[in-house]
């Protein structure tokens, strides 16, 4: 799994120019979810993500999670971050799970972010061309695979 995490001061999914989903402070994650996934490495990202201490505190060190400001979570999911674009200029999408197992485990992954924090993840909806707006805070951006 790969998932690309951005702190965020607020996030919105539009799909079809019409508000979807939307958060305040916290992270809008894109997450692709890639053939070699099981359920156990979908769990492991999520108790990875919860935890991170990526949120400023108050002497200005990134030493807080989202649960510990209080923040929200988007999830969206993105299975262009699973393209290989090592040869030629098309994007390969060999690595990137099909649906629907691909949902499946996708909606693990918010489920666990979910459990993990006891806070409600917002989600895009899976297969739709959506619109995302982030403003990205720091700005801070985080790659993390599995």
């Amino acid at each position: 799994m790969r998932v690309l995490i951005q702190r965020v001061s607020s996030g919105k999914v539009l799909v079809e120019n019409h508000p979807h989903a939307e958060i305040a402070r916290g992270l809008v994650i894109l997450a692709g979810v890639e053939v070699s996934d099981t359920p156990e490495t979908i769990a492991a990202m999520a108790r990875k993500v919860t935890g991170l201490r990526i949120f400023d505190d108050a002497a200005g060190k990134t030493n807080l999670s989202c649960e510990d400001v209080g923040g929200e979570f988007l999830c969206v999911s993105q299975f262009t971050l699973c393209a290989d674009l090592s040869k030629g200029k098309r994007p390969g999408f060999e690595n990137a799970m099909k649906p629907p197992r691909s949902k499946e485990l996708f909606d693990e992954f918010c489920a666990g972010l979910a459990t993990s924090t006891g806070r409600p993840v917002k989600t895009g909806v899976f297969g739709a061309t959506m619109t995302v707006e982030i403003r990205n805070e720091g700005p801070a951006t985080y790659l993390l695979e599995l």
